[in-house]
């Protein structure tokens, strides 16, 4: 056997960094933020607000949906103070603003519109905009619905919810109309 020694450590070297590295990388503790696998709600939401304590923070959206199918899955009206208090707790522990959080929950399971929140005037902003306004407040109705009776059973909160969508609808496009009318 002919052993000759080149004198080039690098082949040597690149193994231990490449060793390293594998090594490095089985044994990292990225989270998986895998959804919850239960049905009960209770037992989700601690599932959900372990996952986002433990760096699934950038999955919020993704398990509020999941929360909102297994509320669905036994719907109550004790479901909407679950949601409240899991909102509460992620805005006490820095995943949601205030704001952000407000707007979680009234977009489900309040009768009022976020699609229609602001102060502006109507016929520079809104009529020309008018097509996309409807359009967010119907998404938002769908969202409501969910909330208020899939996942709440509250149908009187909906069914005031689809009056003042349609109030809303019907005052806008008078507005737009006079708008037009004036310019």
């Amino acid at each position: 056997m002919n052993s000759r020694n080149t004198g080039n450590p690098l082949p040597g070297i690149a193994a231990i960094i490449c060793t390293a590295l594998a090594l490095t990388a089985c044994a990292s503790t990225a989270p998986t933020c895998i959804s919850p696998l239960t049905k009960n709600l209770d037992s989700a939401l601690a599932s959900v607000q372990a996952s986002l304590v433990n760096g699934c923070q950038a999955h919020f959206d993704r398990y509020y949906d999941n929360l909102l199918t297994i509320a669905e899955g036994d719907p109550k009206p004790e479901n909407k103070r679950e949601f409240s208090e899991f909102l509460v707790w992620a805005n006490a522990n820095g995943l949601l603003s205030n704001r952000q959080a407000e707007n979680y929950y009234n977009r489900y399971f309040n009768v009022k519109f976020m699609a229609m929140k602001g102060d502006y005037n109507n016929c520079s902003n809104t009529c020309p905009n008018k097509q996309q306004v409807f359009l967010n407040l119907e998404r938002e109705l769908s969202d409501k619905e969910r909330g208020l009776m899939k996942v709440s059973r509250d149908a009187d909160g909906y069914y005031r919810a689809d009056k003042l969508f349609q109030q809303i609808e019907l005052v806008l496009t008078a507005t737009c109309t006079a708008c037009s009318a004036g310019r």
